[in-house]
């Protein structure tokens, strides 16, 4: 690990928080400004390599083409699994019979599947791996305190070392630290909603296909994982999903299999189920001075569309292309009006992201016979309209509107 000493230092950006998005941001960072252009990743979690706690992602194809780009793909690809297509059914939870009302084909161009399965850590480690390859400095320990001025910010870690750096950004999570820090208020709500997560193992090959089961309580996604394995994001009402997950694993097991259905034979738990509250909250300004908000620091969505992490790559992709066209310049790329085009840039997206996800999570989550009539002709009309599902499919994948420079494949 490249444990340099912090106090009294200077690097071009410190970033709060060693997950996915900062180790990112990290990367994609000195790919493109090259080892002259310092980066400092504070989180206590660097002190070891990335853990597997059975979570999965589905990342989108704009994601693999910034890992691509910045070098960390060959490592994740051995444990990525290609969505192929995908189906969506609209049913209650005891029906016997699911009918198929949208489906998918899972390719954004031919030979490029719009998503790929892979586990959290996986991703994560190549991350961290990378990061170390490119001289990264990882500090094992938080930010507790940072105070920024016209020029630069001096940043106080949990284990006193101090650092100076034009820029602060905050990756730290949708309960943000720095966020709280600096003042920045997020407006949101409670869904009284859990997503349980898990992996199950199945007698047959999903062959790439994903499911999403919307049922009265929330949507069930059935998520491919290489081998014969899925990952399980589940939603039921909050204390039901606490319950659920704290049941014997056979009885847990008699639950999930009246939701999963019999087309890939017998399932088995392959972890313990987990349950994680869901909401939706957005930061008011993702931008304070010689301040970043990144990922779920600066956004928290409903999972029903399988597009919070990417979302956070999104930030990523914008942010580094904007810090390094002004470093390129010579320009400080701490200033308010480098943050500026940042928030510009993404906000509207977040906006219409947190819109559409609340608004399908309304419309699909509960028992109301009218709706369902409504949203199942809703979905059968655009199974049957071919251009529209290929700019749904495209949406989906983050190559469509204004796509940053490693969305596209490219270093800023």
């Amino acid at each position: 690990m490249n444990q340099e000493a912090l106090s009294p230092a200077r690097t071009a950006v410190l970033i709060a928080g060693g997950g996915m998005a900062g180790l990112s941001l990290a990367v994609a960072l000195k790919s493109s400004l090259g080892p002259s252009f310092s980066i400092t990743v504070a989180d206590p979690a660097l002190a070891t390599p990335p853990a597997d706690v059975g979570r999965a992602s589905a990342f989108a194809a704009a994601a693999r083409r910034m890992f691509e780009a910045t070098g960390a793909w060959e490592a994740i690809a051995p444990e990525a699994q290609p969505i192929l297509d995908m189906v969506v059914t609209d049913s209650r939870t005891l029906d016997v019979v699911r009918p198929v009302f949208l489906t998918f084909d899972g390719e954004v161009a031919p030979g490029e599947p719009f998503a790929h399965m892979a586990p959290n850590a996986v991703v994560t480690r190549a991350l961290w791996e990378r990061a170390k390859a490119l001289g990264v400095t990882l500090a094992a320990s938080s930010v507790a305190a940072f105070e920024a001025d016209a020029h630069e910010t001096r940043v106080t870690l949990a284990d006193g070392r101090v650092a100076c750096t034009p820029l602060l950004v905050a990756c730290d999570g949708g309960r943000s630290r720095l966020r709280d820090l600096a003042g920045i208020r997020t407006v949101g709500w409670d869904y009284g909603q859990s997503g349980i997560v898990c992996t199950v193992g199945h007698e047959h090959d999903h062959e790439g296909r994903a499911e999403e089961h919307f049922l009265p309580a929330g949507p069930f996604a059935i998520l491919p994982l290489t081998g014969r394995r899925s990952s399980i994001v589940w939603t039921e009402e909050s204390g039901r999903a606490e319950r659920l997950c704290r049941l014997p694993a056979e009885l847990f097991l008699d639950e999930l299999e009246t939701r999963f259905g019999h087309r890939l034979g017998e399932i088995r738990l392959i972890d313990k189920p987990a349950a994680y509250p869901l909401g939706l909250k957005v930061a008011r300004d993702f931008v304070g001075p010689r301040l970043a908000l990144v990922g779920d620091a600066a956004h928290v969505i409903h999972p029903i569309a399988g597009q919070g992490i990417n979302m956070g790559f999104r930030d990523v992709a914008a942010l580094a292309e904007c810090i390094a066209d002004a470093a390129r310049l010579g320009m400080d790329h701490g200033a308010g009006d480098v943050l500026d085009r940042y928030q510009r840039w993404r906000r509207f997206d977040t906006a219409v992201m947190g819109v559409t996800t609340d608004g399908l999570n309304r419309l699909f989550s509960n028992g109301s016979q009218p709706l369902r009539f409504v949203r199942d002709l809703g979905l059968g009309l655009v199974d049957r309209m071919p251009g529209l599902k290929s700019f749904f499919i495209r949406q989906a994948a983050g190559i469509t509107g204004e796509v940053p420079k490693l969305l596209r494949g490219q270093t800023p």
